[in-house]
């Protein structure tokens, strides 16, 4: 089961958890100085140690271009992945939440995703792969302890980890906080970004927020100041959820009848329509003001309406904008309509 069919914690405000780790291995070139033949020896060398832990391997040679979105929109793979020239490779652990890309920036791209907020979960999934590949590569790794795990890019040097969660942030945005929350972040070693990562916009009021920093600071010492910046995100954007009241409360209320309404009958739902209508109907449920909907079925909803993943399970074959947006009407009334019936409170 995919990690959005699944309950979290936090997931109020949490979407999401990732930890990630880059390594290469010690005999082969940086992926920049790599030909097609030393990235197909590479894969070659992976293959029988992921595939024999229950990986399944998708060939990115041999994928058509939705495919490969709909494994970004499900946070499998990163945007740059899709754009590599070299032979790549993604081995997949669904029901285990893990995954390897092979080839993208550097050699190895360990990912352990949860929903929710679960940090130490997702460290303690992606260390055990870890310790299955070590076991058998021999790692580019600074022997005289200064420089750590060797990386591309000497942003990733030393222990080459990558702590990062997705949150949902409607009143902190809407209260013009967010820049304030930003320099905040950055102080503590901490970058925001937006939904996909470096370089992308927040849509529905999702933000990634990741450590920054990875040379001279150990997992633990990472992972602890992570998740201490994340949980003072998550008090902030429910304190002030919690400050709605009276009239603003009554104004709130009736916007996210009127989302859940339009959601309910539209035929036609554009992208951007959707995400923002949704966001209200997610505020609604993690308020407690729409108590009949799921947030994890809300999750999995978003994900499952978006272009690529859309495309995939509605059988479309270059689908116009129209027939997309037509095609998320459809799956998210029939969607709803399996929701528990709700009523305004009076």
């Amino acid at each position: 089961m995919s990690w959005y069919h699944t309950p979290g914690k936090e997931h109020d405000v949490v979407v999401s958890t990732r930890v990630r780790l880059a390594r290469n291995v010690e005999d082969i070139p940086f992926t920049s100085r790599m030909d097609a033949a030393m990235a197909e020896a590479l894969i070659a060398r992976v293959d029988p140690l992921l595939t024999d832990g229950g990986f399944v391997k998708t060939d990115f040679q041999n994928i058509s271009r939705t495919s490969a979105y709909t494994m970004v929109e499900k946070h499998y793979i990163s945007p740059t992945f899709i754009k590599v020239s070299l032979p790549h490779a993604l081995y997949l652990n669904d029901p285990c939440h893990l995954s390897v890309m092979v080839c993208e920036e550097d050699h190895l791209r360990l990912q352990c995703i949860l929903p929710g907020f679960s940090p130490e979960e997702a460290f303690e999934g992606v260390r055990r792969m870890d310790e299955l590949l070590d076991s058998t590569l021999d790692y580019a790794f600074d022997k005289q302890g200064r420089w750590g795990y060797l990386t591309l890019c000497p942003s990733n040097l030393g222990c080459a980890m990558r702590a990062s969660a997705m949150l949902f942030l409607p009143v902190l945005t809407q209260s013009g906080r967010m820049e304030a929350l930003s320099a905040r972040l950055t102080q503590s070693g901490m970058l925001i970004r937006g939904m996909w990562g470096e370089g992308t916009a927040a849509f529905g009021y999702l933000y990634q927020i990741s450590n920054r920093n990875t040379l001279g600071d150990s997992e633990g010492e990472i992972l602890q100041n992570f998740i201490r910046a994340v949980k003072a995100v998550i008090e902030e954007e429910r304190q002030l959820r919690g400050n709605i009241k009276g009239e603003a409360l009554d104004r709130l209320s009736d916007k996210i009848w009127r989302s859940l309404g339009i959601l309910k009958f539209a035929r036609s739902l554009p992208l951007r329509e959707f995400m923002e209508l949704m966001s209200d109907v997610r505020l609604g449920a993690a308020m407690g003001i729409l108590p009949e909907m799921g947030i994890r079925d809300l999750t999995a909803l978003f994900i499952e309406a978006m272009p690529a993943t859309l495309t995939t399970t509605s059988r479309l074959t270059h689908a116009s904008d129209r027939e997309l947006d037509m095609a998320r009407g459809v799956l998210v009334r029939e969607t709803l309509q399996s929701f528990p019936s709700a009523a305004p409170a009076k």
